[in-house]
């Protein structure tokens, strides 16, 4: 009997975790934040272009909302009373292959430097003569927290990741959760940190 419940349990908590999945990031944070300052109240603050697509502001600010709560942080009610001001911004860039990404053109080859990112190069996929390659995409996270009567920056974050998928709407909040999971140390920079997508 002891046995079949622990079955239970057993299944009951894989199929509670089922819905997770680790997302590995690369983590650079730098930290201005006052050793004996504690987390407290925050506001978000757009900035003028952001203000033209509010549904996406709308979006990370939801994600990066957990994120701070993790930290410490309060939103506050009333944002003129916010002890600290935050800043958000996410892209996504193709990771653009290029025509000499082939070991027959390195090493004094015909062409002794490599070419990165040309737009004239991008393709969905691209053909090495090696094999079919997939287009892949830089994935990118950034949080800027001020002082918000000073306007003193004390703590920016910037998170990364690669992927197959240039999607980055389910990832905002593990991204949020890594960028944010060292809180107030900085560095040291860049770090890899995992962060489950999907954890509340």
């Amino acid at each position: 009997m002891q046995r079949a419940l622990s079955i239970l349990i057993t299944a009951a908590a894989l199929t509670a975790c089922s819905g997770l999945r680790d997302l590995s990031s690369d983590v650079s944070t730098f930290s201005q934040w006052p050793a004996d300052r504690k987390p407290s109240t925050y506001t978000f603050e757009r900035l003028p272009s952001q203000e033209q697509n509010p549904q996406q502001m709308q979006l990370l600010e939801d994600a990066a909302h957990r994120a701070m709560e993790s930290a410490g942080f309060q939103l506050a009610t009333d944002p003129k009373t916010a002890d600290v001001s935050v800043n958000l911004g996410a892209r996504v860039s193709p990771n653009e292959p290029s025509p000499f990404d082939n070991p027959f053109w390195w090493h004094g080859g015909l062409y002794t430097h490599r070419f990165y990112g040309r737009p004239g190069f991008y393709r969905p996929g691209f053909y090495s003569g090696f094999g079919y390659e997939p287009a892949s995409y830089e994935r990118e996270v950034a949080m800027l927290i001020r002082d918000r009567k000073s306007g003193q920056a004390l703590y920016e974050v910037r998170v990364t990741n690669d992927g197959y998928s240039s999607s980055i709407n389910s990832l905002l909040g593990a991204m949020f959760q890594a960028g944010l999971k060292d809180f107030p140390a900085g560095g040291p920079n860049p770090r890899r940190v995992v962060t489950q997508i999907g954890a509340s």
